[in-house]
């Protein structure tokens, strides 16, 4: 099985780069397509999902992140089903509890640091002057629910260590707090989603049934 990964920037690549192979190992491959931020993305996204629709084998899949900033993520997550439904696509959302789908939409609540945030691990181990305790703290006890953006809260809680004097490099962040990451421990609830939903699109029930389909066509 593969995996097309659509995501809004090169640190999201970066992230997903080490994240994906942690949550579903080596049996499924995928590769990564950033775009040049949200709007990008959510303008190429009905062609693109179009052009999929045209040739996407039984055993590929598509998975869509974008963050949703300061956005409803329910209407922005609405757009992104309809996308996929309009280019003929099924996606979690359209069918039945259980049935294989075609296109996995997650939003990465309110942005893609509150996963890094929901990690404290991960983050002490990549920047160890970061405290281990730093989730006992009120505000950052649920990093889906920071405010004034979690990629800012990430930059103020680095620079107060000593880490990116001169503003945070995200890509550079992305990747070194990513390597450390264990999926079954994250705190952020949208990142939990994302990964239930990405092992949901991925099991070895659908991968079964993809595969008799395909032995079926070539008998």
């Amino acid at each position: 099985m593969h995996v097309e990964f659509l995501v809004e920037e090169p640190s999201a690549e970066a992230a997903l780069g080490n994240i994906v192979p942690r949550i579903l190992g080596t049996e499924v491959t995928f590769a990564i397509h950033p775009y040049q931020g949200k709007g990008d993305l959510l303008n190429q996204l009905p062609a693109r999902l179009r052009a999929y629709s045209r040739w996407l084998p039984k055993d590929w899949s598509i998975v869509i992140l974008v963050d949703a900033d300061d956005q409803d993520c329910r209407s922005l997550k609405a757009r992104l089903e309809r996308d996929a439904q309009n280019a003929g696509l099924s996606t979690k959302s359209s069918v039945a509890a259980g049935a294989c789908f075609q296109v996995l939409n997650r939003v990465a609540v309110e942005e893609l640091e509150a996963w890094f945030l929901g990690d404290i691990q991960a983050l002490h181990t990549a920047y160890p002057r970061v405290s281990l305790t730093l989730d006992k703290r009120a505000r950052y006890r649920d990093p889906d629910a920071i405010k004034g953006g979690t990629w800012e809260a990430l930059e103020r809680v680095l620079q107060r260590r000593g880490y990116f004097p001169g503003g945070l490099l995200k890509i550079l962040a992305a990747q070194a707090i990513s390597a450390e990451m264990d999926p079954a421990r994250n705190r952020s609830h949208s990142f939990q989603v994302f990964r239930d939903g990405v092992l949901a699109l991925c099991s070895r029930g659908c991968i079964d049934r993809l595969d008799s389909a395909c032995s079926g066509e070539s008998e």
